[in-house]
């Protein structure tokens, strides 16, 4: 196995996976030894630097923040100011930006879905890449399977660090994916099912009684980021909208429903894509429950350094 980027003490990612990740859960994976992450694609200016200084208060080690580009990263600067060690980008193109991420003195990596997009990559000059397979919770930029989608990203790489992910659950996965040639290797759903992450009790608890065929990769959720795919649980919206024949915005069963509101009361619509965090009321088993493949592995909710330390003795011991 290759050594840690970064000085990690374990090559396991934490997954940027939207608003569920929050300066508690990156500050947390970061300060145990591993990469924590937040993503600030919707963060106003104030809340990433607000986001950025808290963790950098809880730890001194590494940690990433995530911008996907389908969306202006209207942040970016802040969290490059208040110190954001280390920046990826997704869903677009980061060229634009790797100036400033560098000027920063900031480390940036960009994740890719095909060896074309590494090899992009890798002469734009970027640190590392993530290797997104379909297995992946959350929006999925791939359409291949991961372990087929590696080797082939790793040969483009030229050498340039490739961190894998999608749909690892367990130290066993870990463990495979580093023998394939990771450097490190990034879980998402796993981290969502811990004490530090902002998902709704309800949502954690989904999670953890989840089996592997309960995931889907849809589009049924695109209320607020039309057509991008991706992977949740399956529930009682979906359900009903496949069962009217996946009709298209407009003609889709419950359209302007609302099923919930957040911590704020502001009302959450079916179809939308945000997630079920602390606070919401409602209906929350029929809100966006983004998944991965490898949810089936998720049996408890500990805290994110002892899953951590768990998941790297798992990973050492072949358990």
């Amino acid at each position: 196995m290759r050594q840690p980027l970064f000085g990690l003490d374990y090559p396991v990612w934490q997954a940027p996976t939207g608003s569920i990740a929050g300066p508690e859960l990156a500050g947390a994976v970061s300060g145990a030894g591993g990469m924590g992450a937040m993503a600030l694609t919707w963060a106003s200016p104030e809340q990433a630097t607000a986001q950025v200084l808290e963790v950098r208060a809880m730890t001194a080690r590494p940690f990433q923040v995530n911008f996907a580009l389908a969306f202006p990263p209207n942040s970016l600067t802040a969290a490059l100011e208040a110190g954001a060690p280390v920046v990826t980008f997704s869903w677009g193109d980061p060229s634009p930006y790797l100036a400033q991420v560098r000027a920063a003195g900031a480390k940036v990596g960009v994740q890719v879905a095909s060896a074309e997009g590494a090899r992009r990559m890798v002469q734009l000059g970027v640190d590392f890449l993530v290797c997104q397979g379909i297995e992946a919770g959350g929006h999925v930029q791939s359409s291949q399977p991961l372990l087929s989608l590696l080797p082939q990203v790793i040969e483009a790489s030229e050498g340039v660090p490739v961190i894998a992910a999608g749909g690892a659950g367990d130290g066993k996965d870990i463990a495979r994916l580093l023998s394939a040639g990771a450097t490190g290797v990034m879980l998402g759903t796993r981290f969502v099912a811990t004490q530090e992450s902002r998902a709704h009790p309800e949502y954690k608890a989904q999670l953890v009684a989840a089996r592997a065929e309960q995931t889907a990769l849809t589009v049924c959720f695109d209320g607020d980021w039309p057509y991008a795919a991706h992977r949740v649980l399956r529930n009682p919206t979906l359900e009903r909208w496949e069962a009217a024949g996946s009709p298209p915005h407009g003609n889709r069963p419950g359209e302007g429903q609302v099923v919930g509101r957040n911590a704020a009361g502001e009302p959450i619509l079916r179809y939308a894509d945000t997630a079920p965090r602390h606070g919401f009321t409602g209906e929350i088993g029929d809100m966006c429950l983004y998944a991965g493949a490898g949810c089936a592995s998720i049996q408890d909710i500990p805290n994110a350094s002892d899953l951590l330390r768990r998941l790297w003795h798992e990973a050492e011991n072949g358990i």
